[in-house]
């Protein structure tokens, strides 16, 4: 299953992506007599198993029931999957093939570093360029979403605390970065973590080993690869950094970026005003994001 937290006539729901339909899911419950949270947050720290008994209802659920539970996908607003999640966790080379980009070396252990919640944005909101930042640089990344509480958590046992998948834009103020030669701040302004369209449910995801990750900005194309060139799996993620941390639902982890980033290129490729950035993961869609500066904010 697909699910998406959408806006829809001024009012927000949480519902299956059916193609060109949205069936909101609190809406055919309500119908069918199932209790369900009133917002998606909830719903992931219930319990995942929720899901397999939905799609069983959505299925077994009469034509007219689903008609008036859905909305046209066309006319509702897309949001972030999840409004505020407890912390957002992105791992650093994590792409063999964006290591060697930059002559680094293949870590041993996850490079991590955090992205307040505050970066958050949904598919279609501007990614803000603050007026001193020289060098904004986007990052296509697989995110995982966590569904149960985990620490210490066996590698054999790690698939049971992901929730689903989705997108996110790791964007990037390279010149902060590097200066700083640590990432916090660089990556840390609000809007630099557009995240969406969906969140892919684990049951629909099953193997995350092969997903094609590919990147545009302005229809040109920048990355190009694959997950299988991941030096740590999201299992071996999330089983690492269950050692470090309690993994809590509806925290999303960040797994890397593949080569093709704009500060490797030759010469350097870096984001400016009216540039749109073009997301797409295999199995989960797309994520598109334009770039305006801070000065043109109304």
């Amino acid at each position: 299953m697909k699910l998406v937290r959408y806006r829809n006539e001024n009012r927000e729901y949480y519902g299956a992506l059916l193609i060109d339909k949205i069936v909101s899911l609190s809406i055919l419950a309500e119908s069918m007599d199932i209790k369900l949270p009133v917002d998606i947050e909830n719903f992931i720290a219930l319990e995942s198993q929720q899901i397999g008994k939905l799609e069983e209802a959505i299925q077994k659920a009469e034509e007219e029931g689903v008609r008036k539970a859905s909305h046209s996908a066309a006319s509702a607003k897309i949001l972030t999957p999840i409004r505020s999640p407890g912390k957002i966790v992105c791992l650093g080379l994590n792409y063999r093939d964006h290591a060697a980009e930059q002559n680094a070396s293949v870590p041993d252990e996850p490079v991590i570093f955090m992205k307040p919640r505050t970066a958050i944005i949904g598919p279609n909101d501007s990614i803000v360029k603050p007026s001193f930042v020289q060098q904004l640089d986007y990052e296509a990344e697989l995110a995982v979403v966590i569904g149960k509480r985990a620490k210490n958590v066996p590698l054999s046992e790690a698939h049971a605390h992901i929730f689903g998948y989705t997108i996110m834009n790791d964007v990037s103020a390279r010149d902060i970065q590097f200066k700083d030669r640590q990432w916090t701040r660089g990556k840390s302004f609000d809007t630099f973590a557009p995240i969406g369209p969906c969140i892919a449910t684990a049951n629909e995801l099953e193997d995350t080993s092969n997903l094609l990750i590919r990147t545009w900005v302005n229809g040109e194309p920048r990355q190009n690869s694959s997950t299988k060139n991941m030096v740590f799996n999201p299992l071996e993620i999330v089983h690492r950094l269950s050692r470090v941390m309690t993994l809590e639902p509806c925290d999303i982890i960040a797994t890397g970026t593949p080569a093709g980033v704009g500060f490797a290129m030759k010469p350097h490729k870096f984001l400016k005003g009216g540039d749109i950035i073009r997301i797409e993961i295999e199995s989960i869609g797309i994520l598109e994001n334009m770039v305006v500066e801070e000065n043109a904010v109304a």
